[in-house]
């Protein structure tokens, strides 16, 4: 999966929720979990140790969780402002999908979900990192362009109706690899 000791950040929606996700991470010896129950605390901590993947919660009290990501992306101050993010909810619309996809957040998982269908999308996310760095003026995170498109996927294009991911990309794998201009 990953390299030894990759520090995992995670806001969840309450204390409980955040101390299932933190046992059921922690299970996995090459992850450091860290729980904070503030923003504030996160952030506190964001401006002097590195961090290697955030997990938030939608559903939380304070600031919505894109606009957190986005300051998070836009802060020189931070260590890490290019890690991953994975995002709980209860439920995802659309203007919620288009506010995760600019605030470059890489994936939402639906609750109710399984903590150990979190651990193994974090494991994922974490193998396959997607976070590539700057684009543009101010803008860190993974590379979004031309990705914005709705579109309504076939019931049998490799996804169950039972997965908790919500897909904010198309599968562009089966596409072959990209060999166009990247700017």
């Amino acid at each position: 999966m990953s390299t030894p000791g990759k520090t995992i950040a995670i806001l969840a929606a309450n204390p409980a929720l955040s101390a299932v996700l933190t046992m059921v991470l922690a299970g996995d010896s090459r992850l450091r979990v860290r729980p904070f129950d503030t923003e504030a605390e996160l952030f506190a901590y964001m401006r002097i140790a590195p961090l290697d993947m955030l997990v938030v919660d939608f559903d939380r009290e304070g600031r919505p969780a894109y606009e957190m990501v986005e300051a998070i992306r836009l802060d020189p101050t931070f260590v890490s402002r290019e890690l991953p993010v994975i995002a709980l909810t209860r439920a995802i619309t659309p203007p919620m999908r288009q506010q995760a996809i600019s605030a470059g957040i890489d994936e939402v998982v639906v609750k109710p979900m399984s903590p150990r269908h979190l651990l193994q999308r974090v494991q994922a996310r974490l193998l396959n990192r997607s976070v590539i760095g700057a684009l543009g003026l101010g803008y860190r995170g993974p590379e979004r362009r031309d990705r914005i498109k709705s579109r309504n996927p076939e019931p049998h294009q490799g996804r169950r109706y039972s997965d908790n991911v919500v897909p904010l990309f198309p599968d562009r794998r089966a596409a072959g690899p990209d060999l166009g201009p990247l700017v």
